[in-house]
């Protein structure tokens, strides 16, 4: 969710000027990098609590400090240090506190793990000072959402104003989750349109390995991924499963269309955000937006308006996988390689399409509802979705090991998903480990979770 405003760039006069911003985001096959993105929740190591962005261990005390350790530049909104960059990456924030890590566009998975390992470790040793912790779940285990602070980001204000016309569970989704997810690239439009269909076809089974998010303020709330199923009850303008992608026709025109159908949030203006909430982008582009009469759309406004849509799989300049709860750390790589093995390779691509192209809008809409409470368990087709899961993450493996990209001790990148044929083989997902710990070890004590299970 997390991002900066766009440069204004040109004024829109032809809806084909947003068809090739996003045709400009096609490369070939030696320049696709990898960009994984992780958020998790901080606490208050005492207290187990959320904490503020004010304080001298707060979330702005995070940032200063990771800035003066280890050579990040902070972004600031106003006077309020709201994100960090070096180099290529860059460190966020969701509208909860939950502290996001966008990756460096790197080349191989290993690249990718010793990014990851590095920021954990960063993180780890401020925390320490700070006595704060770091939380890999999909939802937040413990808190209400009245005992989450919000950070002081203005979209952040509108979108909380907004979300509760539109949703029941859009603040639970700002407030209280965390995600992990990868950016990756496209060729042209046709193979952005078989990658789209393929991962967004697959994005349950991607749900179902990496359901992390089985309890709601202390308790078991009957869910697998209940962060999931949030996104089911925050926003139908703006989430779900696209049918369109699936029909024919589908191209960078068929996603344009569907964002300038889509509600505005904001717009970005001299360093403030003006609430344009639930109006419309076509408006804008004629000078016509009740939000800023006479204004006409820029093209980096429909690049900040791309930020504001939050599908299974969202396009940009390269496509989101956007289906997996946040997790331990292992599971945090093993996202971008399922993705990366299925869609970085053309044997694996094709096969991959085999496996869902016959596959009906029903099928996808029966995957989408049920995987977020059933898991693996989900019946589908005659199988379970861990069967097929299994069928998927081979599929991927060989995809990684047609890479041939090899460490310094001569390894692939196909270790790098081994948890997740752990979890297909057994049929145990995380959610299920905790659940098991839930009501053994701990007592019915979810707190235990802050002690066995943070970085």
């Amino acid at each position: 969710m997390a991002g900066t405003p766009s440069g204004l760039g040109d004024v829109i006069t032809d809806k084909r000027q947003l068809v090739a911003y996003l045709d400009s985001g096609s490369k070939p096959a030696d320049q696709w990098s990898i960009g994984t993105e992780h958020e998790k929740f901080v606490f208050h190591r005492d207290s187990l609590a959320a904490p503020a962005y004010d304080g001298p261990s707060g979330i702005r005390a995070l940032l200063e400090a990771l800035a003066a350790d280890y050579g990040w530049t902070p972004v600031l909104e106003g006077d309020h240090p709201i994100a960090l960059t070096r180099g290529k990456a860059s460190v966020s924030l969701e509208p909860g506190g939950q502290f996001e890590l966008s990756g460096a566009p790197v080349a191989t998975l290993h690249e990718t793990e010793a990014e990851l390992l590095n920021h954990l470790q960063e993180v780890t040793a401020i925390g320490d000072k700070l006595g704060l912790g770091f939380l890999g779940a999909g939802f937040n285990p413990l808190a209400t959402r009245a005992q989450v602070p919000w950070m002081p980001k203005g979209r952040y204000a509108i979108m909380k104003a907004y979300m509760p016309k539109v949703g029941s569970l859009g603040l639970d989704m700002m407030l209280r989750t965390c995600t992990v997810q990868v950016n990756l690239d496209y060729g042209s439009e046709a193979d952005m349109v078989k990658k789209f269909r393929v991962s967004l076809a697959l994005q349950p089974l991607a749900t179902a390995l990496f359901a992390a998010s089985p309890f709601t303020e202390g308790r078991p709330n009957g869910f697998q991924s209940f962060r999931s199923n949030i996104w089911t009850d925050t926003d139908a303008d703006r989430c779900g499963i696209l049918p369109f992608v699936f029909e024919d026709g589908m191209g960078f025109e068929r996603y344009v269309d569907y964002m300038l159908d889509v509600p505005m949030y904001f717009v970005y203006r001299d360093g403030k955000y003006i609430d344009a909430s639930g109006q419309n982008f076509r408006d804008f582009i004629d000078g016509k937006l009740p939000a800023l009469p006479g204004e006409r759309a820029h093209v980096g406004d429909f690049i900040d308006h791309l930020s504001t849509v939050f599908p299974e799989v969202r396009l940009k300049k390269f496509l989101e996988m956007r289906g997996a709860d946040a997790g331990p750390t292992k599971r945090l790589l093993a996202l971008p390689a399922l993705w990366v093995g299925l869609l970085y390779d053309t044997t694996a691509l094709d096969a991959a399409w085999d496996l869902v192209k016959g596959w009906t809008p029903e099928d996808h809409a029966t995957l989408r509802t049920s995987v977020p409470a059933r898991g693996l368990a989900t019946p589908f087709k005659g199988q379970t979705v861990r069967e097929v899961a299994l069928t998927m993450l081979t599929i991927a493996r060989e995809g990684l090991r047609n890479r041939r990209r090899f460490n310094g001790h001569g390894e692939d990148e196909t270790h790098t998903l081994d948890a997740l044929f752990a979890i297909a083989a057994s049929g145990r997902s995380f959610a299920d480990d905790l659940l098991e710990a839930f009501h053994g070890p701990w007592q019915g004590d979810v707190r235990k979770i802050y002690d066995e299970r943070a970085f």
